[in-house]
């Protein structure tokens, strides 16, 4: 069997109303210093939105995920963020903010596969 692989992963979570700390699931992100890989995955979910709170701009959302993603990629699009290293980037992104996305704190794993287990906790904690 191959070796298993350290890795961190945090949710990805929308915060409609900060003052009411109500949240839902919208994508996962995962760091594997090991692997060097640095993945994320996101979806959201409208109507789940529009319960929340109708006056959210989802295409404001969406852009702010698509940014989200540039940097994981290290994409010039991520700006100075995505130029710096992979922990670096998994670090700004995870770090805690009182902003409309949020991550939660992060958990360690091991796995074989880090894109397979970022698709797992997708699957999990999002779906």
């Amino acid at each position: 069997m191959p070796n298993k692989y350290s890795f961190e992963f945090a949710i990805i979570r929308i915060v409609p109303k900060v003052e009411r700390e109500e949240f839902f699931n919208v994508g996962a992100i995962l760091f594997s210093k090991q692997k060097k890989y640095l993945g994320i995955k996101y979806k959201i979910d409208e109507k789940r939105l529009e319960a929340f709170s109708c006056d959210i701009d989802i295409n404001s959302l969406n852009d702010y995920l698509k940014a989200w993603e540039s940097i994981c990629l290290g994409e010039p699009s991520g700006g100075a963020i995505g130029k710096l290293e992979l922990a670096y980037r998994f670090r700004w992104l995870t770090a805690a903010r009182s902003t409309i996305i949020q991550s939660s704190k992060t958990h360690p794993g091991l796995c074989h596969d880090p894109e397979k287990e970022l698709d797992d906790l997708f699957k999990r904690y999002v779906l």
